[in-house]
């Protein structure tokens, strides 16, 4: 009775909770077949046999309760009876019961997922087999590493057990599953191996050294693949390191550095790492720190993207080549990672536990081991929760004793911040200064890549493309660092080049669509031809054409194909003497001189001879005037490249371009009226700039423009813009009017730390950091607080300034135009008397009088805006006139503007003391006004041309507007007192 109620309880407790099947195969269950018999060999069933293996199901029971060795899943459980019965029979046989306790997290797993792979194949009995199966599955399992490092390869493993599991009988229905012998035996001989090993739980590593021991199914396979059980028992006890199993998650210990770490030494072994060239100061003062006996743990600090990494990859290869002292001969550097370290670490103490078990590892190899942790900052605070230990903390013991080589590297910001702040860390490591390398070692740099970037994307890569990216990078990507932007420059422009000659060329895309288009005409005039006689005459034409345009095709494809062949062989050639290369290393340092001489004077010799000759027919044939497909990256790729990245035109200018800038006056000349001398500064400036002789560390330009309101000042700088932009909208204007405050400093610059708007950066430097190229106008800058022109200063001087983030921002390819209306009455007084000469001189000397000195000394040139002339002010009245014809155009209507109609509003608006200004003003309110009318009245339509006229030019009283062919009939009258448009 007692025995029973135990059963119901247990039975009960399972039916109330379910979870997840934990490591259960993924495979679908094969379908049913009828009962078969046991097969032969499968070593007879146990008297224990039978229990409802939903014992098993439930997390609860397993933290709990423990179940018999003979019970496992069954899918629906048997009546209460035969649950008494079943235990009676398992207790008097004396089957021994399986404890979660006795096995550790993943064995357990293994165990209770076995009987779900064999549900999967509708297996009643549970054998070796589905254990097997059910290990291999485990995700990054130890049993997969284990088999991996003995020379097997697990997931052909996997495939020969699933299929020595279909050979195994299945049956269908209602059924209890039952533990095989075979398996109980492996249980048996896993425990035993436990005791020997003193472990205090039963481990993977013990469930799989078992099974090469196992009769029916284990032991012929590890045969097989040539896997002993001594060497199987040799290898475990190296992934152990000599450990124990002293709990029931051992599993994530073994192995940490391998798991956790990347072996670079290895990496450069194998040719994986890029060639570090320079850098030799740096690592020789990484090598002597590492030498000390205490504290030998260099930090490599420098910008992001100077080659700290490197420097440290560097080393490993030093150390690969020998080319280090004694002290670091033969030894490992593994790169640590720390962001592994704290993945899946779910529980509080797992992310010590994995960092103490690498640490252990490292204390264990006796110095044999270097670690290098890259982006060293994050070790502070890595892993902390209430009442834990960081990851710097576990490690200062071993770094200030000299037990734990360590090298570090980080930026300058993340240094001050993270390392700096614990006086304690900062004292274990010895800091090495990685600086930006100059531009002509980054051009050495870049020649010694270049070999690896050719290889990758299978182009080739010309010598002026390294050092265009070297200079071009230098100059205009001021935000980033050398060699990192240079090298970025030369892998993007080369994989520019690989997928245009991956992608279908432009030639042949047009006629695969021609012909498509054809095909498609071909089946509508096909439909038609019965009934109409035009409809087959088109085809016929269609069909010669069609023909055609096929054996184009067909020419075009096959000239393709055969262009890609040639490429892909030099890059199959490349890639077999890097191969060989690397395969000559490798004897040289294992003093196989025997096998390195027949390498590099046999088989290198013929790769470099059959390569030389494949990049002759290559060159030979991309001479060619219709060659479609181009290998090399020129300067010109990487200019468009910097192009792209900018929006500066940096390309080598093209004729039309050349044309376009010698023509520029002239093209200014045409929205800016009567002031020659501002628009030759301002084309001059820019064709310096183009050419490339402008000073590359001051902005292109720096102008003020004086002179009095409506002569053109904002006019020319947007003109400016739209040249350079095509859009006048391109143009930073900034008027420094709302810069009268003492505190409107700050929003040129951004806001300082602690104050509202200090994430979002300031107008200006936000403005010219995502456009660099730009016009930047200051308008009416005497009106800006004192404090503005600070900041101006060094802009004008430097070509930079730096925001409230601690950001360099860079105003060299800026043209930087200031506004002012100081002097505005002696220009205006001039135009009377007096020459131009003397009242710039006036003008300047005012300016000079308003401004401080060092200011007035960093512009660039002073340009005086003359006072505009009757005549002038007829051309501002045309100019004006052409954007209401372009309006008008949009309603398809034409405008003829008659002669004196020209007279009489350049009459009504000028007015020297306001310039342009009224001219707007009289053209918006007679000229536009009375066209307006006209349209909403129903007089002009669409097509129609619309003349306007003045009868008695300068001395008409209003304008007369009508459609073209009426006679004035249709005039529509609008006139209004000059006196008041002048205002």
């Amino acid at each position: 009775m007692q025995l029973a109620r135990t059963a119901s309880r247990s039975f009960g407790a399972i039916m109330r909770t379910s979870v997840p099947r934990t490591g259960a195969s993924s495979r679908a269950a094969a379908p049913a077949v009828a009962r078969l018999p046991t097969a032969a060999g499968s070593g007879g069933l146990s008297r224990f046999h039978t229990l409802p293996a939903t014992a098993v199901a439930t997390s609860k029971l397993w933290n709990t309760d423990s179940f018999s060795r003979h019970a496992l899943v069954a899918p629906r459980p048997l009546s209460h009876r035969s649950q008494v019965r079943t235990y009676a029979q398992a207790q008097q046989g004396g089957g021994k019961r399986i404890s979660q306790n006795d096995f550790t997290e993943k064995a357990w797993e293994a165990i209770i997922s076995a009987p779900e792979v064999a549900r999967g194949y509708s297996q009643q009995i549970v054998e070796t087999e589905h254990l097997f199966k059910a290990l291999l599955e485990q995700p990054n399992g130890l049993a997969r590493r284990i088999l991996s490092k003995a020379g097997a390869n697990p997931t052909q493993l996997l495939d020969r057990t699933d299929a020595f599991i279909r050979k195994q009988p299945r049956i269908s229905g209602n059924y209890e599953q039952i533990l095989g012998r075979t398996l109980e035996g492996l249980v048996n001989r896993a425990e035993e191996l436990k005791q020997r090993w003193q472990d205090q739980y039963v481990s993977v590593e013990e469930l799989v050294a078992a099974m090469a021991d196992d009769k029916r199914f284990g032991q012929q396979l590890f045969r097989d693949i040539g896997i002993s059980p001594e060497k199987l028992e040799e290898i475990i006890q190296e992934i152990r390191g000599g450990k124990t199993v002293q709990d029931q998650n051992p599993e994530g210990k073994y192995e940490a550095l391998t798991k956790y770490g990347r072996d670079l030494t290895q990496a450069a072994r194998e040719g994986k790492l890029d060639p570090v060239i320079g850098r030799d100061d740096e690592v020789r003062r990484a090598i002597q720190i590492l030498s000390r006996r205490t504290k030998n743990n260099p930090v490599l600090i420098g910008e992001p993207g100077v080659g700290k990494t490197a420097v440290a990859e560097g080393l490993a290869q030093r150390i690969v080549a020998g080319d280090v002292p004694a002290s670091l001969q033969g030894r490992a550097l593994i790169a640590l990672d720390i962001g592994a370290l704290i993945a899946g670490a779910k529980y509080r103490g797992e992310f010590e536990e994995r960092l103490k078990a690498v640490i252990k590892e490292v204390q264990d190899a006796q110095g044999q081991i270097v670690l290098f942790i890259d982006e060293i900052h994050n070790i502070v605070g890595a892993g902390k929760s209430d009442g834990a230990m960081d990851a710097s903390n576990l490690l200062k013991p071993m770094l200030a004793r000299g037990e734990l080589r360590c090298i570090g590297a980080t930026t300058l910001d993340e240094y001050r911040q993270y390392i700096e702040k614990d006086p304690a860390l900062e004292r274990r490591f010895q800091q090495v200064y990685v600086d930006q390398p100059s531009v002509t070692d980054t051009i050495s740099i870049l020649r010694g890549l270049r070999e690896r970037y050719e290889l990758h994307h299978g182009v080739t890569i010309s010598d002026s493309a390294l050092v265009e990216a070297a200079v071009l990078s230098d100059r205009y990507i001021a935000d980033r660092f050398l060699p990192d932007k240079a090298i970025d420059l030369v892998d993007e422009a080369a994989a520019k080049l690989k997928m245009e000659i991956t992608s279908k060329p432009l030639a042949l895309d047009e006629v695969d669509r021609k012909v498509l288009q054809l095909e498609m005409e071909k089946l509508s005039l096909q439909k038609a031809a019965d009934s109409d006689r035009g409809a087959r005459q088109r085809l016929q034409g269609l069909d010669a054409q069609l023909n055609a345009l096929k054996e184009q095709q067909a020419k075009l494809a096959a000239m393709w194909e055969e262009e890609r062949d040639e490429m892909s062989k030099v890059q199959q050639l490349k890639g077999e003497i890097d191969r060989v290369n690397i395969e000559i290393q490798a004897a040289e340092r294992d003093y196989d001189l025997n096998r390195a001489a027949e390498l590099k004077y046999g088989t290198l010799l013929e790769l470099q001879k059959g390569l030389l000759q494949a990049e002759q027919m290559l060159g030979q044939a991309e001479s060619q005037s219709n060659r479609m497909l181009h290998s090399q990256v020129t300067e010109d790729d990487i200019a468009e490249i910097v192009a792209k990245w900018t929006g500066i035109p940096v390309s080598s200018l093209k004729a039309s371009e050349r044309e376009k800038l010698l023509h520029l006056s002239d093209e200014l000349h045409k929205r800016v009226i009567g002031q020659d001398e501002a628009v030759e500064a301002v084309s001059d400036a820019i064709q310096r700039s183009r050419a490339g002789l402008s000073d590359p560390n001051r902005p292109i330009a720096s102008f003020m423009f004086l002179g009095p309101t409506g002569v053109g000042k904002t006019e020319l700088a947007k003109a400016l813009a739209d040249y350079m932009f095509d859009s006048e909208a391109a143009m930073v204007r900034l008027d420094m009017s709302e810069y009268m405050e003492k505190h409107t400093v700050s929003r040129l610059i951004g806001a300082p730390p602690g104050y509202v708007g200090y994430e979002e950066g300031g107008q200006l430097t936000e403005a010219v950091r995502r456009r660099p190229y730009a016009v930047i106008l200051f308008d009416e800058v005497e009106k800006a607080h004192a404090d503005v022109f600070n900041i101006l200063l060094q802009i004008l001087d430097d070509g930079r300034v730096t925001d409230s983030q601690g950001r360099m921002v860079n105003f060299k390819n800026a043209v930087i135009i200031l506004t002012s209306n100081i002097g505005s009455a002696t220009i205006l007084e001039s135009m009377s008397h007096g020459d131009f000469e003397t009242m710039k001189a006036q003008v300047t000397a005012q300016v000079r009088t308003a401004f401080r000195p060092e200011f007035v000394n960093r512009i660039d040139e002073f340009i005086v805006f003359q006072g505009l002339q009757r005549d002038q002010i007829k051309s501002i009245v045309l100019l004006q006139a052409k954007r209401v014809e372009k309006r008008l155009a949009d309603k398809k209507m034409r405008m003829e503007l008659a002669d004196s109609a020209v007279e009489y509003l350049a009459t009504r608006g000028y007015d020297p003391a306001f310039g342009a200004r009224p001219v707007k003003r009289v053209v918006q309110q007679e000229l536009e006004t009375a066209l307006a009318k006209g349209i909403l009245r129903g007089e002009f339509a669409e097509e129609d041309t619309v003349v306007v006229e003045a009868p008695g030019g300068a001395s008409a009283t209003h304008l007369v507007v009508y459609r073209k062919g009426a006679g004035g009939n249709g005039e529509v009258v609008q006139g209004s007192n000059p006196a008041e448009l002048a205002v």
